[in-house]
């Protein structure tokens, strides 16, 4: 996520100012990626070795933008993707100033036998290549992992799609939407007795890219030990049927229909029975409290906390089973009590009195005003040429020893192209000069 973004054009001084390539901090400096990722399934993976330190060169083409530098995030606005951008700028994206921390940036024409030369000699010199193209971009590179293999035979070939690279579907494209209806997420999501509903967000990229990382990270220290690199094929289908495991077994088990009259059930709890269990409108707009009870106890003492209402002695909500049974009616109740009062205000009420209870935060609420985020530094800002100061989301651990290596925001596009072509690959300053006029870089 990226916030608070102002555009203004690059200087040479911005340029100049602490963003040309050096030397990477981490567990993983040394660590060179020849990075073909765009989307976030991939290039989350990346984003998380670079920011522990391994250097990951973005390779990207000059006359085709990725998808995530054409969509940007615009402060106090909200653009639809089809919208018109007044002012385009390639290096405002708001997915790509994301997703491309800590990386570096080139650009080639793979259209053209040069470009693919350059790239085969940065393969040479990396560790590791990435990718997640659509099925059959990289065989039509002739950058199989036979072929990267014969450039750099202790190679480690990370292919990261929605079905793998193997099976009946391996050709179909996919996006996180694609992928959630596929792997069965979005069949068991959603309020009872209606369609289900999935999300809006590409979760499944997301996900799927941490799947990614932990697999490179295994291939890396195994290539550590044995010296052998070794392909790697992530299918994010596969990530997403890794999350329904609970369902799974309720149906192969107790042989129960995933959807059928009351399910799925939105945000009630059947195992354990709890009641009430869900969230809850709050005063304001769009603001809502979450509350979980589990046991006669827990209900005491939100019922003490509510200052025993009338309705809480009904015999429909005598004990725990008897509460399950009348959630309709229990949520009524509930409903009209949370919403003539601010969220944060009764969650501090019932947590003081036991109760599980939370405030439904929104992306503002984490960004701004939340103690927990703020303290633990979830969130952190790096200045960025086009852009300027931009809020972004952090790893979610922390290490006693290791820390995130923030050395830089995202690549301009084709920004080290001289470092890359030139320091890495040995290329003279007039032959970057020429290929830059012909469009191979």
């Amino acid at each position: 996520m990226v916030t608070a973004i102002e555009h203004t054009r690059p200087t040479q001084t911005h340029l100049d100012s602490g963003r040309l390539p050096q030397q990477r901090t981490g567990p993983l400096a040394g660590v060179r990626i020849a990075d073909f990722c765009w989307m976030g399934v991939g290039a989350v993976a990346t984003r998380l070795l670079a920011d522990f330190g391994a250097e990951v060169i973005k390779i990207e083409a000059r006359d085709r933008l990725d998808m995530p530098r054409r969509l940007p995030i615009y402060k106090n606005e909200l653009r639809s993707y089809g919208d018109e951008d007044p002012n385009p700028d390639p290096n405002k994206g708001g997915l790509f100033n994301n997703y491309s921390r800590n990386k570096l940036g080139i650009t080639v024409n793979m259209k053209t036998e040069r470009g693919q030369q350059l790239v085969r000699q940065l393969i040479a010199a990396s560790s590791v290549v990435t990718e997640n193209f659509a099925p059959g971009v990289m065989e039509k590179w002739g950058l199989t992992y036979d072929d990267l293999r014969e450039i750099n035979p202790e190679i480690i070939f990370a292919r990261m799609s929605g079905f793998g690279h193997s099976g009946p579907h391996h050709r179909f494209k996919s996006y996180g939407p694609v992928i959630q209806a596929v792997c069965g997420l979005s069949f068991i999501s959603g309020l009872p007795d209606r369609e289900p509903s999935g999300w809006g967000l590409s979760y499944m990229d997301n996900q799927a890219a941490y799947y990614n990382s932990v697999a490179l990270l295994m291939a890396i220290v195994q290539r550590n030990a044995t010296g052998k690199g070794q392909e790697i094929d992530v299918s994010a289908v596969e990530a997403g049927i890794n999350l329904i495991g609970p369902d799974l077994l309720d149906v192969s088990v107790n042989k129960a229909t995933t959807r059928r009259p009351g399910y799925p059930n939105g945000n009630r709890l059947n195992n354990p029975q709890a009641a009430p269990h869900g969230v809850y409108p709050a005063a304001g707009e769009d603001k809502w409290l979450a509350i979980a009870v589990f046991d006669d106890a827990d209900w005491s003492r939100f019922v003490t906390a509510l200052g025993n209402p009338a309705w809480a002695s009904s015999p429909e909500f005598a004990n725990q089973s008897s509460r399950f049974a009348h959630q309709d009616q229990l949520d009524e109740h509930i409903s009209r009590w949370s919403a003539g009062r601010p969220a944060h205000e009764s969650m501090e009420l019932l947590q003081t009195a036991g109760v599980a209870a939370g405030a439904v935060r929104n992306s503002q609420d984490l960004t701004e005003s939340d103690p927990q985020i703020d303290l633990r530094g979830t969130f952190f800002e790096l200045d960025h040429p086009v852009i300027g100061m931009a809020k972004f989301e952090g790893s979610p651990m922390q290490f006693s020893r290791t820390v995130q290596d923030n050395w830089r925001s995202a690549p301009l596009l084709g920004e080290d192209n001289r470092y890359v072509f030139g320091d890495i690959l040995g290329l003279g300053a007039d032959e970057i000069a020429t290929l830059t006029a012909e469009g191979v870089i």
